[in-house]
Formats: C-alpha cells, sequence, structure tokens
C-alpha cells in the first residue's frame, strides 16, 4: 500500500501539468488580434475583365515570350484560305506559334527571328504584315 502513495504525488503532478500545457498552447479564437507588423490590409481587388477575341489570341502568343509578333491579314480584307496558310508557313518557317484569329481574318505569328532577314518582303507582296513588338 506504501508503495502505490509513493507514486501517487509524481502522477498527479504530471496530469497537471500536462492538463496546464494542453489549455496554454491550445489555439484562442479572439478575434480581436491585432498584428504588430504595420502592412496595410489587403483588400480584394475585382478580376480583370477576361480578354476575348484578338486581344486573348494576342496575349497567348505574346505569354510564349517571342522576340517578334507579327500580324498577317490579306490585303482584300477576306478570311485566310488554305492557300495562305500554306504561304506563310512556307515563307515564313521561321515562326513557332501561328494563332488564327478574327474569325479567320488574321493570322498572329511568333518568332525570335527577324523575318525581315527572311522572306517578309515576298510575304508583303501578298499580306498585311504588321509589327507588334511594341504594341
Amino acid at each position: 500500500m506504501f508503495a502505490k502513495l509513493k507514486y501517487r504525488p509524481c502522477i498527479t503532478m504530471i496530469i497537471v501539468f500536462t492538463a496546464l500545457l494542453c489549455t496554454a498552447c491550445g489555439g484562442s479564437n479572439n478575434t480581436n488580434y491585432t498584428p504588430t507588423t504595420n502592412e496595410p490590409p489587403t483588400v480584394q481587388s475585382s478580376p480583370a475583365p477576361a480578354k476575348t477575341g484578338f486581344e486573348a489570341d494576342l496575349d497567348y502568343i505574346r505569354k510564349g515570350q517571342y522576340t517578334y509578333v507579327w500580324i498577317f491579314s490579306r490585303k482584300d480584307g477576306k478570311p485566310l484560305d488554305k492557300d495562305d496558310g500554306a504561304f506563310l508557313r512556307t515563307n515564313a518557317p521561321q515562326v513557332v506559334d501561328w494563332v488564327t484569329t478574327d474569325e479567320g481574318r488574321r493570322v498572329i505569328g511568333g518568332t525570335n527571328f527577324d523575318l525581315a532577314q527572311g522572306n517578309l518582303g515576298l510575304i508583303q507582296k501578298r499580306f498585311v504584315a504588321e509589327d507588334y513588338r511594341g504594341r
């Protein structure tokens, strides 16, 4: 019987200590917490309107981080056909990405090659070619 009493105060102390630790470390739901930093509160902004059509297609090519972005369209304003596409791919093989836009009336090309050192003159005889690097 004395052996049981010998360890009882130690066990009681451990239980009390553990209970104190659990309550001291427990998360508080204090809503009056004020951060100590001087950061301004973040304001939720509404998302930017989604781009559509030509702007979205141009943005897609720009995200490719090409040095040169060209817009090609027919001089008569009609939609590009299969022969037009073949002509552009043949005479501008350095263009990596092609995106047809504006209901097929224009095509956007992205490349890291200066088409002026290639067949740009030949392409400009058949198409309107706009350099969109700085736009």
